[in-house]
């Protein structure tokens, strides 16, 4: 009974806040809320016997790059106007993407109602949680059974991430900067310059 309780709870204060993320016009509110949504997921893993996702959700999300975008977001003199200006020339991309979304979860839902088994048919079987540690279970999943997929998500993210270096990079014509092969490839005559002072002229 007390965790049914719990369970609801998490999840409607994870669902609230998660909709006050996209519909909250401050974007540093939407970062907090945001937070507010992870450590609640982290109560629904708690729940479900899955405790190192609960402190890996808390320590990496929340603790890093929650943090990490809330200072990035309040250092930043980001205009926010000028970024909405065009984006609903975005909206029908954005609501095809949201029905292939609604339609997914509709088809998950309808199959756990009406076809109980045929998820668990699918699933992988999973060890002996109370003879197995929940980090064990979980490596020995990840880095058998789903070690591709593993791995195409690690490639997803390195993409991501060398895409939004390339994005954020600007070189400025103004700002002096080090040509490491001229550097290197300098020698005595050119790296040293002897001048002879007469005496009492200094340089």
């Amino acid at each position: 009974m007390i965790q049914t309780l719990f369970f609801y709870l998490f999840a409607i204060i994870a669902i609230a806040s998660a909709v006050m993320v996209i519909s909250s016009r401050n974007p540093v509110h939407s970062v907090l809320y945001l937070i507010l949504t992870f450590v609640n997921a982290s109560g629904l893993f708690m729940l479900a016997g899955a405790e190192f996702l609960a402190m890996l959700l808390i320590v990496v999300y929340v603790g890093a790059v929650a943090v990490l975008f809330l200072f990035v977001v309040m250092m930043l003199d980001v205009d926010f106007a000028e970024l909405k200006q065009g984006v609903l020339q975005y909206l029908p991309v954005g609501l095809l993407v949201g029905l292939i979304f609604l339609a997914e979860l509709l088809m998950v839902a309808g199959t756990w109602v009406f076809a109980p088994g045929a998820l668990k048919s699918g699933s992988a079987p999973m060890p002996d949680l109370a003879a197995t540690p929940n980090t064990l279970a979980l490596g020995e999943l990840i880095y058998t059974r789903y070690a591709f997929f593993f791995e195409a998500a690690a490639l997803i993210l390195l993409v991501a991430m060398i895409g939004a270096i390339v994005l954020t990079l600007r070189h400025r014509a103004y700002v002096k900067r080090q040509d490491i092969s001229v550097q290197v490839a300098r020698t005595r005559d050119t790296a040293i310059e002897i001048v002879k002072v007469e005496p009492g002229k200094g340089l």
